[in-house]
C-alpha cells in the first residue's frame, strides 16, 4: 500500500512529530510512503533521509490554487492509495484538504483522501473534513470527542468517521534511573524545587500560559512556596511570557527551556504536567507521553482530554481559564502523597494498556487496508 501524508505547515508540534514517526514506522513495515509539505518545513527536514518520497511546494504561493500548484499536488497524490491530510487552519481562502480533493477529482485519481483531526474549531467548515463527496474520502478522528462532534454537529455520516487513537511510544516514554540522571544534568533546577510542574508546547495565546502563571502565583503565595514550573517550547508569546514572569515576581519559580525532540528527559524531571489550554485541543501527545512516564496530569477539560484524565485517578481536569480551580487541582494532586503514587501507577498502566503507539500504528494500517480504494 502507498500511504501519503499532507502537512500544510512549517510547525514542529505534536502532530508533525507523530507524522514523522508514522512515516518511519510504515516504511519499516514495508509500506510505500509519500510526503507533501511546504519547502523548508520541519517535517521535510526531519524525513529527508527516511526513504519517503518527498514533494514540496511554496507555502505562500499555493494559496493561489493555480495550475502550477495543482500539477505539483496532483503528481504527488497520483501514486497514493490513501492520502492523510491533517486539518490545518484555512488561510486566504485556501484549505489543504479542499485543495487536495480538487486535485484528486480534476486529476481523475483513485486516491482515497482522509482528513485527520483531533481538534474541533467551531468556525471550521464541514468541507474541511468532507471536501468533495464525489471522490473517495473519509475522516479519521483521534479522539472520540472529535468523532462524535463531526457526526452530530457537521452531520458527517458515522460510517465515514473512524476513531483511531494516535497513541505514544510506551517503550521510549518510561522512567529509567539513567534517564533521570541525564535529565538532572540537562535541566538543572533549584535544589528545593517541589513540586516540579511542566508545561510543554507552543507558546501562543490559546495555550493559556497566563492563567497558569496566575495559578502558580496563588500556589507560591500560599501552600507551595517552592513550586517550580518548567516552560518548554517556543512560539510567538515567548518574550511576553518571560516579561510576565518578571512582573509577577516568579523568576525563582519558573524556568524556560527550548523545544526538544527528546521530551522524555523533561518528563523525568516533572512531578506533574499542566495543560492550561483555553481552546483548540484534541488529545495532546504531551499528555499521552506524560502519563506513559507515570507523570499525572492537571488539564483543562477540553477536547478529548477526558478520555485519559480521570479525576483523582490519573490527574484532574478543570474549567478552561479558571486560575483558582487550576491551583486547587495542583494542590490536590500533591497534597496526598499516597494517592499521588497511585496516580502515577494508574497513568502508566492506562497508556500501556490502551494507547501504545505500536498497536495504534497497526490499527492505522488495518484501517487503510479496509477502505474502499479506487474503483
Amino acid at each position: 500500500m502507498h500511504i501519503g501524508f499532507i502537512e500544510d505547515t512549517h510547525l514542529h508540534g505534536g502532530t508533525q512529530i507523530w507524522v514523522a514517526e508514522a512515516v518511519q514506522t510504515f516504511i519499516e513495515k514495508n509500506q510505500e510512503v509519500s510526503i507533501l509539505a511546504p519547502k523548508g518545513s520541519w517535517l521535510v527536514e526531519q524525513c529527508r533521509h527516511s526513504g519517503a518520497i518527498i514533494t514540496t511546494y511554496d507555502w505562500d504561493e499555493v494559496v493561489h490554487k493555480d495550475q502550477h500548484n495543482q500539477d505539483i499536488w496532483t503528481k504527488a497524490l497520483a501514486e497514493c492509495d490513501v492520502a492523510v491530510c491533517t486539518v490545518h487552519p484555512p488561510r486566504d481562502g485556501f484549505h489543504c484538504s479542499v485543495f487536495a480533493a480538487h486535485c484528486i477529482k480534476e486529476g481523475g485519481l483513485a486516491t482515497h483522501l482522509i482528513p485527520k483531526t483531533g481538534t474541533i474549531v467551531p468556525e471550521y467548515l464541514r468541507e474541511f473534513y468532507l471536501p468533495d463527496e464525489t471522490i473517495h474520502s473519509s475522516v479519521i478522528a483521534i479522539t472520540d470527542f472529535t468523532r462524535r462532534y463531526l457526526i452530530h454537529t457537521y452531520h458527517i455520516p458515522a460510517e465515514k468517521v473512524a476513531l483511531v487513537y494516535q497513541g505514544t511510544d510506551t517503550k521510549r516514554f518510561q522512567h529509567t534511573n539513567s534517564g533521570g540522571k541525564e535529565a538532572r544534568t540537562r535541566y538543572p533546577l533549584p535544589p528545593n524545587a517541589s513540586p516540579i510542574l511542566g508545561s510543554i508546547g507552543s507558546f501562543e495565546p490559546r495555550k493559556g500560559h497566563l492563567v497558569l502563571f496566575e495559578a502558580l502565583t496563588e500556589l507560591v503565595n500560599s501552600s507551595l512556596p517552592n513550586a517550580h514550573l518548567m516552560m518548554v517550547g517556543d512560539g510567538p508569546d515567548e518574550s511576553m511570557l518571560k516579561e510576565k514572569v518578571k512582573t509577577l515576581g516568579l523568576e525563582r519559580n519558573v524556568s524556560f527551556f527550548p523545544f526538544t525532540d527528546e521530551p522524555n528527559f523533561i518528563f523525568e524531571r516533572l512531578d506533574m504536567t499542566i495543560l492550561p489550554s483555553l481552546n483548540k485541543e484534541g488529545l495532546p501527545n504531551v499528555l499521552l507521553e506524560s502519563m506513559s512516564m507515570g507523570v499525572p496530569v492537571v488539564s483543562s477539560n477540553i477536547g478529548g482530554v477526558s478520555e485519559i484524565v480521570f479525576d483523582g485517578e490519573t490527574g484532574y481536569m478543570v474549567e478552561p481559564g479558571n486560575k483558582s480551580a487550576l491551583a486547587d487541582a495542583i494542590n490536590k494532586v500533591w497534597a496526598n502523597q499516597a494517592n499521588y503514587q497511585e496516580m502515577k501507577a494508574n497513568a502508566r498502566e492506562l497508556i500501556v494498556n490502551q494507547f501504545d503507539k505500536a498497536t495504534q500504528f497497526e490499527r492505522f494500517i488495518s484501517h487503510f487496508q479496509a477502505l474502499e480504494i479506487g474503483g
